[in-house]
């Protein structure tokens, strides 16, 4: 293990599980939070806590204070939208954030970098095709904002290890889990149906994945990850009909949705994006409803062999979202 392990996004879903996997392996883990962030209270108090943004300089400074080839950085930091015109935020935070991290990694000479990016930066193959992975990874080749962002920080990585810097990446497939307090889209999704508001949904499928699978996965790859390498994180595939059918027999409800074909739900999903620009955030949108009908055929033979990875079934998954959902309130980020 490495003497330190530095998180940036560690307040988000994903964050907040990779620090509780560190944590449960006995590393010391310094976290990169977001002045005001009310989530910043749920991380443990033996998290150590630096308080700045990503894009700034001086805060990056601050949290690579003392850092060495001893160190280890988990760069989970990132916006995940499904908006068909997002903000330029996407780009400064997903791209120009990653960019500052790998100048301070090359600056202290870390020991280890393990880049956090998304199947959704990885090229489409015709569906019937595996989708495996590649380091040719360019915002060319896939559709979508938050893709494009995404694909171009992945290859931002990928030469800073051609560079010589110790950098591994993984690519998560569509992540799911218990303790998602601040209410993600699949969250909120499985929330309003399980509290009877959600009449519509869409028959479209895609991979899931635990995220407690993922956070396993990280921290796995950490320690054996290869230098320049990817490794995809995926889960299982099923459709939005079997996920909440499956959720609603978990939680012991009885619930009735309208499944729209995916052609309706493309024009639907246009009325709905209207919806988020007065302060709403849909769970369909164009580049939603596009992802569902995409080839999410991922496979994840390369971290198996690698370092052991295996997630868990989505059943599994979904019977302790619907337990947790029971008891949980979402909390927002921001103040």
């Amino acid at each position: 293990m490495y003497k330190t392990y530095l998180v940036t996004g560690a307040t988000g879903f994903l964050g907040r599980t990779v620090v509780s996997e560190l944590l449960s392996r006995g590393a010391a883990v310094r976290a990169l939070v977001l002045p005001g962030d009310r989530l910043a209270g749920v991380l443990p108090e033996s998290v150590e806590r630096t308080e700045g943004d990503i894009c700034s300089a001086s805060a990056l400074e601050n949290f690579f204070a003392g850092t060495d080839e001893s160190t280890c950085v988990i760069h989970t930091a990132g916006i995940v939208t499904v908006a068909s015109c997002p903000d330029a935020s996407l780009y400064r935070v997903n791209v120009d954030g990653t960019r500052a991290i790998l100048r301070e990694c090359a600056a202290h000479g870390i020991g280890k970098l393990v880049y956090i990016s998304s199947v959704h930066a990885l090229p489409e193959k015709p569906k019937g095709m595996t989708i495996t992975e590649t380091d040719a990874v360019s915002s060319e080749f896939v559709s979508g904002d938050y893709a494009k962002s995404k694909a171009e920080a992945t290859s931002l990585v990928f030469a800073a290890a051609k560079n010589g810097l110790n950098a591994s990446i993984v690519f998560p497939s569509g992540i799911i889990g218990p303790g998602d307090i601040a209410g993600g889209s699949m969250t909120t999704m499985f929330r309003s149906f399980l509290a009877g508001r959600l009449p519509l949904a869409v028959r479209g499928g895609y991979d899931f994945v635990d995220v407690r699978d993922v956070a396993r996965g990280i921290a796995d790859c950490a320690e054996n990850g290869q230098r320049g390498c990817g490794y995809i994180l995926s889960g299982h595939y099923t459709t939005i009909r079997d996920m909440l059918e499956a959720l609603k027999s978990a939680a012991g409800v009885r619930r009735t949705v309208t499944y729209l074909p995916l052609r309706l739900a493309r024009s639907a999903a246009k009325v709905c994006e209207k919806f988020a620009r007065r302060g709403k955030k849909p769970f369909f949108t164009p580049y939603s409803i596009a992802v569902l009908g995409s080839n999410a055929d991922f496979s994840h033979s390369a971290a198996s062999r690698t370092f052991g990875y295996a997630p868990r079934p989505l059943l599994a998954t979904l019977r302790d979202t619907a337990q947790w959902l029971r008891r949980a309130k979402p909390i927002t980020a921001a103040t």
